[in-house]
């Protein structure tokens, strides 16, 4: 299923989406929720009876149902309130080649087990605007990501076992101020404000089920489900990052294992990939400069259009927007006591 949130004139309503066409799901069927919370936090209860719905739309047997069509609605994240949102690291040739550019070793640890870092699970948003402080714009960034929901409460889990706490999968733009993240990072915490000002996810949530004609085995010595799905990324229209999630080192079992080790994992709560190789301006000008002294950096600048399409994932737009403010926290810093 193709599911999408989308805001009405007095509440937050929960969809099916069929080209492109917006069915609202509880008026479709009064059985099913409102919206995307009461889908989660009831996963089981629901899912059959959703997944029969959306079927018997795509096969045209309910030609009666009414519908939205997708320009006409404010799309809002899939999951517009997660329980709580991780970023993970699971593209080798990402780490890899960030540590190349700053010329340090690649760092073994890497492929030992898997990491992630929690991130403000209050900003997150869906396609649209990004508001950005003045501070933010001290090297804007993009990374091109995929997400997925975990759709049942679990403890200890198995990475053999973890890929049935899936939900759906999105795309994700885990947005990132590169000053603000790298002066915290020499005091060894965050990402925190850096990151805390938005994560993106959407276009729309797709069930596993619909990626089935994609999936291919996970990389040796790994477990769980990877998928054969091409990831661009375009600024202002110009094609800044490719990848393939099948490249994912770490699987999103073995990430997910690791979360819910001594921890409870819940519906809503929200995982990303971490960035695809080459799916930001970190790397890729690090990259550059590292070729060519005279590489010319590129940020993300106030009025930049980001687009990140995933092949079965859609297509996700967002543009960059310059808050009516000042305030820098920058300015803030205190003269060094020593």
């Amino acid at each position: 299923m193709k599911l999408v949130s989308y805001h009405t004139a007095d509440e937050d309503r929960l969809g099916f989406l069929i080209e492109d066409k917006v069915y609202d799901a509880n008026q479709l069927d009064p059985a099913l929720p409102t919206n995307m919370e009461f889908f989660l936090h009831a996963w089981d209860e629901f899912f059959d009876i959703a997944k029969y719905n959306y079927e018997e739309l795509l096969a045209g047997n309910l030609p009666k149902a009414k519908f939205k069509l997708l320009s006409d609605v404010q799309l809002l994240a899939p999951v517009p309130k997660p329980t709580s949102c991780r970023d993970g690291y699971a593209f080798r040739q990402h780490v890899a080649a960030a540590r190349r550019n700053r010329k340090v070793p690649m760092i073994e640890e890497f492929d030992q087990y898997p990491i992630f870092y929690f991130t403000n699970h209050n900003a997150i948003q869906g396609p649209g605007e990004i508001p950005c402080m003045p501070d933010h714009f001290k090297k804007l960034d993009f990374e091109l990501e995929v997400a997925v929901v975990i759709c049942n409460h679990g403890r200890n889990i198995t990475a053999n076992e973890a890929d049935s706490y899936i939900g759906g999968y999105m795309i994700m733009n885990d947005m990132s101020a590169r000053t603000l993240q790298m002066e915290e990072m020499l005091l060894n915490l965050g990402p925190a404000k850096g990151k805390d000002f938005s994560t993106v996810i959407g276009p729309m949530l797709v069930t596993p089920d619909e990626l089935e004609q994609f999936k291919v085995p996970a990389k040796e010595g790994h477990t769980g489900n990877n998928y054969d799905l091409k990831m661009r990324c375009w600024v202002n229209d110009k094609l800044v990052s490719e990848g393939n999630m099948k490249e994912m080192d770490w699987t999103f079992a073995e990430i997910i294992e690791r979360c819910a080790y001594g921890a409870n994992i819940l519906p809503g709560d929200v995982i990303g990939s971490g960035t695809v190789g080459t799916g930001c301006f970190l790397e890729l000008n690090g990259t550059g400069k590292l070729n060519d002294p005279n590489y010319e950096e590129q940020w993300l600048q106030a009025g930049d259009v980001v687009k990140m399409e995933i092949d079965g994932l859609g297509t996700l737009i967002n543009t960059i927007v310059k808050e009516d403010s000042d305030f820098s926290i920058l300015k803030l810093k205190k003269k060094s006591s020593q």
